[in-house]
């Protein structure tokens, strides 16, 4: 079977691994569940910088809550605004897509951006919105506990690792976050723009596959 991301590519689709199955049906402990609630509380009354006078929503994040991916993006664009979720239109169906060539369904990662609120006119984060939201990302990291991180382009990706480096000399190394292995990936709104990187873009996604691999057989002693 051939996604349409790979399609879109020409490369002939390969299996990574079989479908994963459902997600782990067993509830989060009582306190950890309050510990969600009060973070999403947080992050909707938030006025640590100035994003918050032109918010429609806060978008916090989405997806599973024990997830072995976490995704993170930069920011809120115009329709994640309205919505109040990550990655919708265009670039979410690409991401959906990318998710899909590692074996998983939106619902079964957990998806998120440096910044909560959206920059208006798209422009780029800036430094202190970054740092303002940063806590509570730092608290969404924890409560996740993610086998391993995918940066997703270049603002969330030296935001994450607190560099310049450019993301060309980010992508294919394994990053280090608090003892978890990051991955920089291109942003699927680039790829939309330039598709000629979705061929480089699938290899990122094959070389994190092998990390998350390896970090797997880590864990299993």
């Amino acid at each position: 079977m051939r996604l349409r991301y790979l399609q879109a590519m020409g490369i002939q689709a390969w299996v990574l691994r079989q479908p994963v199955g459902e997600a782990d049906s067993n509830a989060a402990p009582a306190d950890e569940d309050e510990l969600w609630r009060r973070l999403l509380d947080e992050i909707a009354h938030c006025t640590a910088c100035d994003l918050h006078q032109t918010r429609t929503h806060t978008v916090p994040g989405t997806g599973d809550h024990h997830a072995d991916w976490m995704l993170i993006g930069e920011g809120p664009g115009e329709q994640e605004d309205l919505k109040g979720e990550p990655f919708v239109g265009r670039a979410g169906k690409l991401l959906d897509e990318m998710i899909r060539a590692l074996g998983y369904r939106r619902e079964q990662v957990y998806i998120t951006n440096a910044v909560k609120c959206r920059p208006p006119g798209n422009r780029d984060p800036k430094p202190e919105e970054v740092a303002a939201c940063e806590p509570f990302l730092q608290r969404q990291i924890a409560l996740v506990r993610p086998r391993i991180i995918l940066a997703v382009g270049r603002i969330a990706a030296q935001a994450l690792l607190r560099t310049k480096v450019p993301l060309a000399r980010l992508r294919g190394k394994v990053h280090d976050y608090d003892g978890i292995p990051l991955i920089v990936i291109y942003h699927p709104a680039y790829l939309l723009r330039n598709p000629a990187a979705k061929r480089q873009a699938w290899e990122d996604l094959k070389f994190a596959w092998r990390v998350y691999q390896q970090r797997l057989q880590e864990a299993d002693g």
